[in-house]
């Protein structure tokens, strides 16, 4: 596999090697566009709550849309992120899809600003437990949902998918590093390829973009622990890059871009493949803390909050306020990119979240770049997965050695502990079996192909 930048300096933000434009809405070809995620406060949703559901979903966007109108951004997305009755109830998920491009048509022959619709499918699979990743019924309705969805004008479809995640909880908390590779690098690979198949097949003749996947479910469950003092920031920092290799799969099997907002993994992806990016840090704090707020944004192609509450703030609704933070955030990027000081602020907004943080480094553009390559180099999905390890392993060291990188000693341990696991863990059989071995009784085998 061939790098899309041979050098990390290549990489800028808001332009992407292989852009793409959906719904009128040019993404990755000079200029970052705010894209919107939005959700509903605590309702329980049923076919008698259908029409207050609808009815909010069609408020936010018009609230939405009015404040977009008094702001003028270039572009517009807006990201319809489904609870997962709305993947269940496929018809209610697909009428407010219907509402929203409705809304947004209205809205671009009104102001002449491109607007886009994604949709995120819900990943129904996790539901059941141990889950069937490749049959059942959650399967079918999921499938059915990217189809619906598509036809009814959305136009990217995304998932954050969870094959492999009932054993990555486990190996997580128990911080068995040979777990959560066998996990990531076997599971969660052979699960992306079966379902990006069929992601790709069925959006095919919607007019709609397969965009891509997200390492959420295990690199931001990673992070949040940490982040709360349950996991170690090395550990975190290790598995989001191992996590890459999952989400790169999405892409091989025909995805095009612009990534999900919560990838963190992004900038590793856009290196390897050259497509836009979707990203979001500070202005995700509605739905979860970090030490990613700045460096997010290094390289980003759309610029994001994560799902934000439709609760009354002092200023408005949530998501309108939301929104309005995201576009300043996007003016400034504008304005660097068209006065040429974009990479200035790259580097800024990447040192700034540095020092404190080991998790910054792997999403850095140079660290990103740095495991981009060594996953390029690895021959399958298993070996790219342990390459991402041991190479994101490397740049923490390096990062000490420098003195770029303070932490507790302890958390340097740990980096030993990993590097070593990782190393000896050196063929996918392995994994295989010493998975089989410690988790058989959480995962269905013949799901994922074993």
């Amino acid at each position: 596999m061939e790098l899309a930048y041979k050098d990390w300096t290549e990489m800028r933000m808001g332009t992407a090697r292989k852009p793409v434009v959906v719904q009128g809405v040019a993404i990755g070809q000079g200029r970052v566009i705010p894209e919107i995620n939005y959700t509903l406060p605590p309702v329980v949703i049923t076919r008698e709550s259908r029409a207050q559901v609808e009815g909010q979903f069609e408020e936010i966007v018009r609230n939405l849309l009015d404040r977009a109108t008094k702001l003028v951004p270039p572009g517009l997305v807006l990201e319809f992120e489904h609870l997962p009755a709305l993947t269940q109830e496929v018809d209610i998920g697909v009428r407010i899809t219907e509402m929203t491009v409705s809304q947004l048509r209205r809205f671009t022959e009104s102001t002449g600003i491109p607007a886009a619709l994604r949709v995120t499918v819900s990943d129904l699979r996790d539901m059941e437990r141990p889950p069937r990743m490749r049959s059942g019924e959650n399967w079918d309705r999921m499938c059915r949902a990217f189809e619906l969805n598509g036809k009814a004008g959305a136009g990217m479809l995304s998932i954050e998918s969870t094959g492999g995640k009932e054993v990555h909880d486990v190996a997580l908390m128990e911080g068995n590093v040979e777990g959560i590779l066998f996990s990531l690098g076997v599971l969660a690979c052979r699960d992306m390829h079966q379902l990006w198949r069929m992601i790709v097949e069925v959006t095919g003749g919607t007019g709609s973009l397969a965009a891509g996947d997200t390492a959420c479910g295990f690199a931001n469950t990673a992070m949040v622990l940490a982040d709360r003092g349950y996991l170690p920031q090395v550990l975190a920092a290790v598995d989001r890059a191992m996590g890459s290799a999952r989400s790169l799969v999405a892409y091989l099997e025909g995805a095009v871009g612009p990534s999900k907002d919560c990838a963190y993994e992004g900038p590793i992806l856009k290196a390897l493949l050259g497509i836009p990016i979707s990203m979001e840090g500070k202005t995700a704090a509605c739905a979860h803390l970090s030490h990613v707020g700045n460096v997010a944004a290094a390289v980003c192609d759309l610029w994001s909050n994560e799902s934000v509450q439709n609760v009354q703030l002092l200023s408005g609704p949530a998501p309108v306020a939301f929104l309005e933070m995201l576009v300043y955030d996007c003016r400034l990027f504008n304005q660097a990119i068209h006065a040429g000081g974009d990479a200035v602020l790259s580097r800024w907004l990447t040192n700034s979240d540095l020092a404190g943080s080991p998790q910054a480094f792997v999403i850095s553009p140079e660290g990103a770049h740095r495991i981009a390559q060594a996953m390029a180099n690895a021959e399958d999905d298993f070996q790219r997965t342990r390459a991402a390890g041991l190479e994101a392993c490397r740049l923490l060291r390096e990062a000490k050695e420098r003195g770029l990188l303070v932490l507790e000693q302890r958390e340097w341990n740990w980096l030993d502990r990993i590097e070593e696991a990782l190393s000896n863990c050196d063929s996918e059989e392995k994994a295989i079996r010493l998975g089989m071995e410690s988790y058989r009784d959480l995962f269905l085998p013949q799901e994922y192909g074993l």
